[in-house]
């Protein structure tokens, strides 16, 4: 895993911060103190994307739709094939609330 290159006790304590938060008004707040808004939107993005990918959307569609690039994409493209499946993970449960 890239993140491998990032572990240590600053991003334990970074998760252990998201995870402690209770429902999605505390994460707006919490992701609005600690994200920029650019930061916060490239983030939405990519999940979208990765979203619109495991559905088959074509790449034409996805960029039409979520304004990604297609470096964005691809990028998304490979860590769905190549990833950690993290993005499996979440869209898995966020399927299953839905």
């Amino acid at each position: 895993m890239q993140i491998d290159k990032l572990r240590g006790e600053q991003l334990d304590q970074l998760f252990d911060a998201i995870l402690s938060l209770k429902d999605r008004e505390e994460c707006y707040r919490f992701f609005d103190d600690i994200a920029t808004m650019g930061e916060i939107q490239s983030l939405s993005q990519r999940l979208q994307v990765a979203k619109m990918l495991t559905e088959g959307r074509t790449y034409n569609a996805i960029e039409k739709e979520t304004k990604a690039s297609t470096a964005t994409i691809s990028r998304v493209r490979r860590c769905i094939d190549y990833g950690s499946e993290g993005y499996k993970v979440v869209l898995e449960r966020i399927m299953d609330n839905e």
